[in-house]
């Protein structure tokens, strides 16, 4: 049996949080029982003490509300340290400001199991201010219990009395623990006055993922009774934003298998929303920032590097689109009101920028002939795969990260009878598992492999040479229809690239010879390579070849495509964490390269983990992560000659799943090259689940081909 402080029970009913929080004797414990809402404090808290423990941030007291520490993916871990890290920055902000005043307040709406009074106690913080905490009489309940059941706990603060009736579960000087349905705004306010709560005293008011679990109207209604109640005060929510991209998608349906609908998205969608919600409802000034504004602006980078250090970790397009579906929220009246605002930083990596879309939306649809289902004969899904097209009418795809783990599969798609099918596929040695390695169609024979991971552990630098040929006949129709796919690892000379990942390999052309271009990626110490490296095809020897120029900064995640006989290079991740907009080319000379930089206008929005392909003198980008900017990625085409871009948005209205276009593969199918398949795709949605796009689809490209994007007037 556990500890007598686990024993705070409950019938299992409705239960969707962390079976970590469970007790061994929940029989025993009948008396308290956990609504879907009231469950996901329960994840929360797990959650925040794997953050703790994993060095994040300190709390010593958050771990007292569980009965064991279970760990985190790195992705949640930090997650919840940047969710920490706004709402302490805001606190701190609040006590900062009220320092001169000889009494203030904290009241925490809905604040579940969280630690916040312990912490700041041991901090030594909370000089002439009393925390108020306001949740439901169960969660209170069962919180005043674990408090009184630890030792720890109980012994270090001995003047906490507890109160088994309510709604005051709990209280000393300095804390008091109510238990009352927040949206029952006379009941919170009749209990905080009987338990000396001052309503003209400067407080601080705190929702962390609160109110959304709400019906619209209940929220309004508290956000404008703490407006019209407490003359003196600071507001400071978190919860989530921009419910109807992919990833928003996903978000919402996450919460709604869990019977947790978060109601306040569809009526107050983004930042601006938020914003005019809250001055509507009396609040007179209030800023707001998503995360990833809070975390690149106002999170000094030595503490960023601190943080990055902690853990292994490769899910960047995952932790991007968290922070951008959450924001922080400073509201403020009376004297605090600029004094404690958030405030938004001077100098910023990720400027707002809002891309002016071409009048046309790019059509995409779904591969014909299946659900997307296992079954489905076009079923290829997964993140951080490598496609090839071999022929026209045959396209191989490798490695990549599925619902089963990292892949060591090959597949094959072949065009027959007017559709995509997978093939039959003998392979004729083990591949291993790998990801966010390049496959570059070499003409003639096959692919060239090189890098990838199997984790950010393991990287791989070797090089292999991929052949095929037919089983049947090519002109088979049979479902049959078998590629047998041949695997050398080659033995290469010269002085060879340390094994990287997210990278790119180009084949270019320099005095006669095909040379497979490779730069950029990534390491486990190094967050973002600039080197270049030239490996001759025929001979398998890396060659030196002179590069005249200024070099693009390091990245990964970028692409890189032939042009000419040199290459076009587009965005990427940088070592900061923020993505990039140049293009750069690498153009050749007679003695061997040279950098230039294509000045753009207007200005693509920087992305990273998109694909790209040239068309004629237009180099055409698909998808990626962005975070300027609302929504996601469509298409943007620039002009090579010119330097003229347009943007173009992606109409979607026939795929039925969330559609995420990052870590995927892409190949131009038809001779025109004005249809290009996307394949693959998706991720691990924070802690809503994994989402991977279940088939192919493709883009109409005819209005990039028609519309020509020299015709944007670009000045000298």
């Amino acid at each position: 049996m556990r500890p007598s402080r686990c024993l705070v029970g409950w019938t299992l009913d409705s239960y969707t949080g962390d079976p970590g929080l469970i007790p061994d004797a929940v029989d025993s414990y009948p008396f308290i029982t956990i609504k879907p809402v009231q469950g996901t404090n329960d994840s929360s808290v797990v959650s925040k003490v794997s953050a703790a423990a994993y060095g994040y941030f300190r709390d010593d007291f958050q771990r007292r509300f569980v009965c064991k520490v279970s760990r985190r993916a790195p992705l949640i871990n930090r997650g919840y340290y940047v969710r920490w890290r706004a709402v302490d920055h805001c606190i701190k902000l609040f006590l900062q400001v009220t320092a001169g005043c000889n009494r203030r307040q904290m009241l925490s709406l809905g604040a579940g199991f969280d630690s916040l009074y312990f912490r700041l106690h041991e901090e030594g913080v909370l000089e002439g201010v009393t925390v108020f905490e306001v949740d439901f009489p169960n969660v209170a309940q069962r919180k005043a219990a674990l408090i009184r059941s630890d030792p720890q706990l109980k012994d270090w603060k001995p003047h906490l009395s507890h109160n088994s009736a309510g709604p005051l579960y709990a209280s000393s000087e300095e804390y008091r623990l109510l238990g009352v349905d927040v949206r029952e705004e006379g009941q919170v306010q009749q209990a905080l006055s009987a338990a000396g709560f001052q309503w003209s005293c400067p407080t601080l008011l705190l929702s962390e993922v609160v109110l959304t679990y709400m019906e619209t109207q209940e929220s309004d209604r508290v956000i404008g009774w703490a407006a019209s109640h407490l003359p003196e005060s600071m507001f400071v929510m978190y919860e989530q934003i921009r419910p109807s991209d992919p990833f928003g998608r996903v978000m919402q349906s996450h919460f709604l298998k869990l019977n947790s609908a978060l109601h306040a998205l569809t009526s107050y969608p983004d930042l601006a929303a938020q914003r005019q919600r809250f001055l509507s409802k009396g609040w007179e000034q209030c800023e707001c920032l998503d995360m990833n504004q809070f975390y690149l602006g106002l999170v000094d980078q030595q503490e960023r590097s601190r943080v990055e250090a902690l853990e292994s970790f490769d899910e960047f397009e995952e932790w991007h689109q968290k922070c951008s579906h959450y924001f922080i929220l400073t509201a403020t009246r009376g004297s605090l009101a600029t004094q404690a605002l958030l405030s938004p930083p001077a100098a910023t990596p990720i400027p707002p920028l809002n891309p002016q879309l071409a009048p046309v939306a790019l059509r995409v649809f779904p591969l014909p002939g299946g659900g997307g289902d296992p079954g489905d004969p076009c079923h290829v899904e997964g993140l951080g795969m490598a496609s090839a097209l071999l022929e026209p009418h045959l396209l191989l795809v490798t490695g990549g990260f599925g619902r089963s783990g990292r892949e060591a599969a090959v597949k094959v798609m072949v065009h027959d009878q007017g559709c995509w099918r997978l093939a039959n596929v003998e392979v004729s040695a083990d591949w291993g598992a790998r990801l966010y390695h390049s496959m570059t169609a070499v003409p003639g024979w096959g692919a060239l492999v090189f890098g990838g991971r199997s984790s950010p552990l393991k990287p791989f630098g070797d090089i292999l040479r991929v052949t095929y040929d037919f089983g049947q006949r090519r002109e088979s129709t049979a479902p049959s229809l078998t590629v047998n796919v041949a695997l050398k690892e080659m033995e290469c000379s010269g002085c060879l690239p340390q094994p990287r990942w997210r990278h790119t390999a180009t084949l270019v052309r320099h005095k006669g010879q095909t040379l497979l271009f490779v730069f950029g990626g990534r390491t486990q110490l190094e967050p973002a390579l600039a080197d270049v490296h030239f490996l001759d095809v025929q001979t398998m020897h890396w060659t030196e070849v002179l590069v005249k120029g200024s070099p693009p900064i390091g990245r990964h995640s970028h692409s890189s495509v032939a042009y000419g006989d040199g290459a076009v290079m587009f965005g990427g991740l940088g070592a900061g964490g923020v993505p990039l907009g140049d293009t750069v080319l690498l153009k050749p000379t007679p003695e061997g390269f040279s950098w230039e930089t294509l000045p753009v206008n207007p200005p693509v929005a920087p992305r990273y983990s998109h694909s790209a392909h040239v068309i004629g003198d237009k180099l055409v980008v698909v998808g990626g992560v962005w975070l300027q900017t609302e929504g996601v990625p469509g298409v943007a085409v620039i002009h090579l000659s010119t330097g003229a871009s347009v943007e173009y948005d992606l109409d979607m209205a026939s795929i039925p799943w969330p559609l995420m276009l990052h870590s995927f593969c892409s190949e131009l199918l038809d001779p025109k090259r004005s249809e290009v398949m996307l394949i693959g795709g998706g991720g691990n949605c924070f802690s809503f689940g994994t989402h991977l796009n279940p088939r192919p689809v493709t883009v109409d490209l005819s209005p990039v081909l028609t519309q020509c994007a020299s015709s944007v007037v670009v000045e000298d």
